[in-house]
This record gives structure tokens, sequence and C-alpha cells, in this order.
């Protein structure tokens, strides 16, 4: 079967590989690779120094490796080729897939899913956090599904900044400066078969723009790059950084993605069926196709009326400063020459009309509103949980005439779930989760969940919580050591971290309205629950808060000092530059997974998905995902739905909620031990949080969802009877 979408690419690094292990090229330039355990033991194996430095094969391949021995080795070559086929075979033959077998033969072109950041594995930093790594496990799931996508991005060759805390708590930045030949990335190539490279027309020069491809399973993602040398050395850096902060410098990039994605597309070849923007910092590819369709001599308003017609959108969250805005004058200045034509003898579209089009809810005629301009230009639009699609309504009620969906989010069960109690279900269910698919009854192994024996989901769980200890101490050694403390503090970290003591994990960003400092309001209580001799409790913090965000490196801060403080220190513990690695650790081997935000400013929180299916058990605030996702038996609600306008009122009822909840239900469940020492009534949580969110929660029922609900009604395709009831029984469910 032939790809669902091809892009062409310039040929693999030059490394040379034996005749008999050439497989190895198709397969490293496959993120395949990062959502399959034995592929990455497989290159481990080629050389484990290289693959613990890197965590990406082409740096492993490339390097010097005694492939004497390998070819020698039966156990290698074995796994290789059983690796291989299995790779080929998932590349080449997709028809037993959801999609393939109900709608593929329906679309007449792919769907270009546009989106500002991408998270697929740790060793490509060209994401910051859950809207990255939603679009990374979108793409994913898009490509075990068959679901023929496109993404499009920006290639950041500094990346998302890593983060390091000193000895005082003070967050500090560094942005790596990425070496893209030791990247999974290749040049793609034109129809003539150059390297593929468009045009942006900016004030007073023309921006070249060249395309790299990120093969994902069977989705490529093209990854847009203006560090090329026919660009001034002042354009280069545009795409460098990650929300980079200052705003013209940002608006560039947004002009890149929207308009230069459109133009890649174009230059492949490609007419997507469906045009997905996930988030407004794409916004501009409605109006770069709209130039489009003007510039074939359609008037502009009928113009407008065609773009709309197949473009969805995807909004992901209440706060206001993660709506982007601009001034309207600097979009004017900016992106006015391109969109009316400059350069080109074709007519274009006046930005005044562009301006209008973007006018916020307030009508500030100064602010050009990316979601305003989203909302109005596209036919179906979705917020990420279904709390957060009445937060929207409310929000954007007067700028769209249609109601903003509930499209929960999920995610990817194969990138989070980890291998032990992966292994269980299949053991036990004959369950892959690399085969999740559908629900039908057939596959709702997640309905048999008590087939697992007790002592084998508890010591999968309890292999899960021994490698997050090795590798936190390993993590909280290199800090201390940088912070100068001395030998004696360091050789204290050998038994941090017990896997026995109850351990809770709290690891997103940063940013004020999330309240990590809410575990903290009373510290004496906080230190006596943390020290109880019989039934201790620790407690591990990870994450990050943008640069220009204060408030949030305050908080670091502040948990930093507490965390080195006499009445909790050795029982609080930060771990710096959270990225997919730390968070895979973590959400696999904490035994709570706290989140605490005000209602209703957390639109989703995947992470707390991806900890419930691996038996982690949630103590939330009931806003986002856990706000539909909780059922009384998979976990605890902080509080209740009705908030209090006075914050600091409803913070202190929430944290006396909070420590309720750990004093009287927590703790006494995990130390009420049974035959064996395990903890009956806590693994009876930890099934009830698998069964509701393996499948409820995952990007496979989430893009269900998408497919029939917007992007086949996007592409004018009407859906049989029995598939629109079965899109209504996912809302009602979800």
């Amino acid at each position: 079967m032939d790809p669902l979408v091809r892009v062409p690419t310039i040929a693999g690094a030059s490394f040379r590989l034996p005749p008999q292990l050439e497989g190895l090229r198709r397969l490293a330039y496959n993120l395949w690779w990062s959502w399959h355990p034995e592929a990455r033991v497989l290159f481990s194996r080629i050389d484990a120094n290289a693959w613990a430095r890197y965590r990406n094969p082409v740096p492993v391949l490339a390097g010097p490796v005694a492939w004497a021995d390998l070819l020698d080795n039966p156990a290698f070559m074995v796994e290789y080729q059983e690796i291989l086929r299995e790779f080929d075979r998932y590349m080449e033959d997709s028809s037993d897939s959801w999609f393939s077998r109900r709608h593929r033969s329906k679309l007449k072109g792919p769907i270009a899913y546009f989106c500002a950041e991408y998270g697929f594995h740790e060793s490509l930093g060209i994401y910051s956090g859950g809207l990255g790594i939603l679009a990374g496990d979108h793409m994913k799931t898009a490509s075990d599904m068959a679901l023929p996508v496109i993404g499009v991005g920006l290639l950041y060759r500094k990346g998302y900044f890593r983060q390091t805390i000193d000895a005082d708590g003070h967050q500090e930045h560094a942005y790596p400066d990425y070496d893209l030949a030791r990247l999974p990335l290749l040049p793609a190539l034109d129809r003539l078969g150059d390297p593929l490279q468009v045009a942006v027309e900016l004030p007073e020069r023309t921006l070249t723009v060249g395309v790299w491809c990120a093969q994902v399973g069977r989705v490529p993602v093209l990854l847009l790059d203006t560090d090329v040398p026919a660009n001034d050395d002042a354009d280069r850096p545009i795409t460098h950084i990650l929300y980079v902060r200052g705003r013209e410098m940002r608006l560039h990039q947004e002009l890149v993605l929207g308009i230069g994605g459109v133009r890649a597309l174009r230059a492949l070849g490609l007419e997507p069926a469906v045009w997905h923007l996930n988030e407004g910092h794409s916004a501009f590819l409605l109006a770069e196709r709209a130039r489009e369709i003007v510039a074939d001599g359609t008037p502009i308003d009928e113009a407008w009326t065609e773009v709309r017609r197949n473009s969805v959108f995807t909004i992901h969250t209440p706060v206001s400063a993660g709506n982007e805005r601009f001034e309207s004058e600097l979009v004017r200045r900016v992106a006015g020459p391109v969109l009316a034509g400059a350069g080109r003898s074709t007519p274009g579209i006046p930005i005044d009309d562009v301006l209008q089009r973007g006018l916020g809810v307030e009508g500030d005629a100064t602010q050009f509103d990316m979601t305003a301009f989203s909302l109005r230009l596209t036919s179906g639009a979705n917020a990420v949980s279904q709390l957060h699609a009445a937060t929207a309504n409310a929000t954007w009620h007067g700028v769209t005439s249609r109601p903003i969906l509930g499209v929960t989010n999920g995610v990817h069960g194969p990138s989070w779930v980890g291998t032990p109690v992966r292994d269980t279900f299949v053991r036990y269910l004959d369950a892959d989760l690399d085969a999740l698919d559908d629900q039908t009854e057939a596959r709702r192994f997640w309905e048999r969940i008590e087939r697992i024996p007790d002592a084998d989901l508890w010591d999968a769980h309890m292999r899960q919580k021994l490698e997050l200890a090795i590798f936190a101490r390993g993590r909280l050694r290199s800090q201390f050591a940088r912070h100068g403390e001395a030998p004696f503090a360091l050789e204290e970290l050998e038994v941090a971290l017990d896997p026995t003591v109850l351990t809770i994990g709290f690891a997103r960003r940063f940013a004020t309205y999330k309240r990590a400092h809410l575990l903290f309001t009373d510290i004496d209580r906080l230190a006596r629950l943390l020290w109880d001799e019989r039934r201790p409790v620790q407690i591990i913090f990870a994450g990050k808060a943008h640069p220009a965000d204060r408030p949030g490196q305050g908080v670091i801060q502040e948990i930093f000092g507490r965390s080195r403080s006499p009445k909790l220190r050795g029982r609080v513990f930060i771990i710096e530059d959270y990225d997919i690695r730390v968070a895979r650790f973590l959400v696999q081997g904490v035994d709570v997974w706290l989140n605490n935000p005000r209602r209703p400013l957390e639109a989703s929180g995947t992470s707390g998905m991806k900890a419930a299916q691996n038996g982690v058990v949630n103590v939330s605030v009931l806003d986002g995902w856990w706000d539909e996702g909780w059922v009384g038996d998979n976990g605890w609600a902080i509080g209740g739905r009705e908030t209090n306008p006075d914050e600091g009122a409803q913070d202190w009822s929430d944290a006396l909620d909070l420590y309720r909840i750990l004093e009287e239900n927590v703790v006494p469940a995990y130390y009420d031990r049974g035959a064996g020492g395990i903890p009956d009534r806590w693994l009876e949580r930890m099934r009830a949080s698998i069964a509701s969110t393996i499948w409820r929660f995952s990007t496979t029922r989430m893009l269900h969802e998408y497919a029939e609900r917007l992007y086949l009604p996007a592409a004018g395709i009407e859906l049989a009877p029995a598939s629109r009831k079965a899109a209504a029984i996912v809302t009602e469910a979800g």
C-alpha cells in the first residue's frame, strides 16, 4: 500500500552501514521508534553509551560501532530482523486500521494540521509543554489509525530553553544549538528533486524558508526553517527559538508558519481536503488561502467563504495570555505587504479586511486577535474538554455564531504507559496498546482488568516506582553537586525517594493559576504528614516557567526553598529541566498525581490522563478533563464545582480540603496492607484509574471524534446514520 501522504526527502545521513543492516537507516529516520520500546532497546544495544548520551538513533549509527561483532551476534541479528519486519509491515499495510475500514476512500486529499510546536521525543526539542505534547500524540495516533494527515510546524534550531535551578532557587535559561545532522530529520525535496524552499514576502525583502521533514510513522511533519544562507543574517534567527519573547519576532514566526506552511504544501503538489489550526498561532494560513483564491479572480467575500468551508480550529486555553494578540499597526506594517500580494502580479487582500475579522470580544481595533480571527474563518471549532467548551462558548459569544464543540483531549498510550504495566496488559488481557483502535466488544480489554492478579499489577507499579527513584536520584545528585553540596549530602541521595513510601507527583508549567504552592499553605501540617513514622509521604515537583513569567519563576524559587528547609528537606524534591523524558518517569512512577489549578482555567490537563493510564491515582480540582473523568472510585476530587470570587478564600478552602483528602483517604488507603503486603484498597483505585481512562481519554477516541465531528464534515462528507450515532455516543461518553 502506498504511503498515506508522501513527502520526498534527501537520503539519510552519509554514515556507512553494513549491507546486512541497511534497514537501520530507515528505522532511525522514522520516529516510529519513539513509541516502540523494542526499537529503542535495539539501538541501545548497538552502542549503549551513545544511546544514553543522545537518546536518538542517528548519532548512534553515525558513531564508531563494532559492526563485525554485531553481525556475528545471532541474538542481535534476529532481534533486528524481527523489529524491521514489524516496522515495514506497519508502514506498508494500513488496511486493517479504523479509518481505512470506515472512511479512507471518502477523503480526496490529506488533512493539513498546523501547530507551533510538536513534542515527539525528548531528543527533538521543538516543544515546550502541553500543546506540543498533544500535537505529537495527535500525529502518532493519526499514524496508528492510518488517518491521512500531514503536519506543519517550525524547526527551532535552539528549541525551547533548557532549565537549571541555581542554589538560591532561581530558574536559569540556556538555549541549545541543535546539530541538525544528528537529528531524525531530512530535507524535503521539491518536484524537481531539489531541496524544497518557499518564499514569504516581508517589508522590503523576501524571506527564503527551507523545509525539513520529520517522519512520524505514516505521517510526515513539515518543519519550516529560516536559517538558510539565502537570508540576511537578521532574518536567519526567525525560527530559532520557540515562543520568543519579542512581539515582532513572534509575528514573523507566525507569518512563516501560516503563509510559509501553505506554500510548502502547494510546492509539494498537495491539496488538503481539510485544514486544521491547532491553536491560533497558524491563523495567517487562512489569510494566505484567501489571497490565493482572490488571485484567481474570486471576490474577497466569496474567498473568505471558501476558506471557512474546509477549515477547523482547536482552542486550547481560557487564559488570556495563551490566546495570541498583536498590535494592529504591527500586523499592518509586517503582514500587510505579503497579504496584499507584494512582489506578485496578482491581486491580494486588503489588510483592513484582515484586521476587521480579527477584532476580539472587546472590539478593540488596536488589537488583532488570532483566536477571534480563527473562529470567524473556520467551519468548526472545538475546545479540549467539556468544561472548557462551556467556558469557551461563554468567552467567545458574539465572535462566533456556532457552538464551540467539546472534544476532550486524550493521550497516546504507547508513548506514556510504562513497559511493566503494558506487559501485564499483554500477559493477562491479551491486549497491546499499539492495537488500540476502537472500542468494539472484543477490544474492550480495560473492562477485564480484574483478570490481572493483584500481586502482578502491584509488582509492575513498584518496578516503575523503582525506575523513577533511580532516575531522580541521578538527576538530583547532578543538581546538588553543581550547587556545591557536601559529599555527605550527595551520599544521602542514594536512599532518597524510597519506592516503598507514598509518592505524590506534581509536574507541569509553573504558571501561578496552577497553584503549585497550595500544598505549602500550612507547613506544620504538611510536615506532620510527610514525616509520619508509620505512614510517610514524599513529593516530587518538576516544571518550567516561561522566561518572561517572573511570578511563575517565583513559584519555582519558593518550592525550591521549601524543599531545602529543615522541616521538609528529604521529603520534598524539585527536579529541573522538565521534558518528555522526565514526564515519562513521573507519570509512570508516582502513586498520586496532584493537580490543583483555579477552576475553570485548566482547559484539559493531559498529564493526569497519562498518569491514570499507568494506574496512578489522581487527586485533582474538578477542572479540565478531571471534571468529566472523576467517577468517584478512580481518585479524589478537591473541593467542588462552585468557585469563590475571592481567590484567597478559594485557595484556603481548597488547601484544607487537600490536606483532609490526603490525611483521611489517600494515606490510609495506601498503607492499608493485606496478605503479602498488598494494598488491596489502593489497587482498586489503580484498576479504576486505568479502566476509566485507557480508552475514554486516549487520542484514539479523540481522533475518532475529530474525524467524524470535524474533519469529514469540513470535507463535505455526509456520515451514514450509524456513524453519526456512534459519534454521538462517543460525545456523550466523553
